[in-house]
């Protein structure tokens, strides 16, 4: 069993506002990663697309290449549209030996437009999961050929966002659909991330460990913020900076092996990426020795 902390390098750089860590290079992302203890990123948009460039960035600094957001299309296009469309991100994920696709349904998500609240988040009708689910099913199936799984990350301003949608949408998929545990999203969304590491423990590939601000959240839920501006304000920080209790998430996926990314979705000019990815990593390190997921020594 092994786990490996790794970082998303919206740490330092956001991906929905660009103009937030627009001045933050590459180079700096990732030898501040490096020195915080990181041992893989996920993509970012400063990041190459292919893998001679992203190996030449990578290598210099010891880091992995752990896998990327993909926005999949399926509630207005095929399954085989879908498939043709992911083709270059498959090649990257392969030649980088990387073993997860992480996808969320992005046709109708209004995460990304910083003037809509969260109440106007979309949703499926009862009659559209079925075939939702089967075009998300016939996707993971082709990535499962090539050695890939696919993790699902529900999400805050999408369709598979609360505990009813993760609970439809894990039920009507089949098995070769796993799921990403966001535990910052799963917490905001209504759901408990212990619960749902418990609930969906054989299906969980990948987890993504951001953590809730309770005072920030509840001013988003009242005053009904969209998700950018609930960000801009500070809902999310690192494990251990907020209110979920890793160590009890963690003891619910008591066989888990891959990778911790570490997210927070914050102004790298109010909340300085290096102090907030130490923190996380060494958080996560002290969690997970003690929840028996990692030794005494890891350093």
């Amino acid at each position: 069993m092994t786990i490996k902390i790794g970082a998303n390098p919206i740490i330092w750089s956001n991906d929905d506002m660009q103009s937030v860590g627009a001045s933050t290079t590459l180079e700096m992302c990732l030898a501040q990663a490096r020195k915080a203890g990181i041992q893989g990123m996920e993509l970012g948009h400063k990041f190459p697309q292919t893998v001679s460039g992203m190996k030449a960035a990578l290598d210099p600094f010891g880091l992995e290449f752990i896998s990327g957001w993909w926005s999949t299309e399926l509630l207005t296009r095929s399954a085989e549209e879908e498939i043709a469309a992911l083709k270059p991100r498959l090649e990257l994920l392969k030649g980088m030996g990387c073993k997860v696709c992480i996808a969320a349904e992005t046709s109708n998500a209004i995460h990304g437009q910083i003037d809509t609240p969260l109440s106007a988040r979309p949703y499926l009708a009862a009659g559209e999961w079925q075939e939702f689910a089967r075009r998300m099913t016939v996707v993971a199936g082709f990535l499962a050929d090539h050695g890939i799984d696919l993790v699902y990350h529900h999400h805050m301003g999408t369709v598979v966002q609360s505990r009813e949608d993760i609970g439809r949408f894990m039920d009507l998929t089949g098995p070769s659909v796993k799921l990403l545990l966001d535990t910052g999203h799963a917490l905001w969304g209504g759901s408990d991330p212990a619960e749902l590491a418990r609930s969906y423990r054989e299906r969980i590939r990948h987890v993504h460990g951001k953590d809730i601000r309770p005072f920030k959240r509840a001013q988003a839920d009242v005053y009904d913020w969209s998700f950018l501006r609930s960000v801009l304000s500070g809902v999310f920080t690192v494990p251990g900076d907020g209110c979920i209790d890793y160590a009890r998430v963690m003891r619910e996926l008591p066989d888990y092996s891959g990778w911790i990314v570490l997210e927070a979705e914050q102004d790298p000019e109010i909340a300085n990426p290096l102090v907030y990815a130490r923190m996380g990593r060494n958080y996560l390190v002290d969690t997970l020795i003690a929840t028996g997921h990692m030794k005494g020594d890891a350093s």
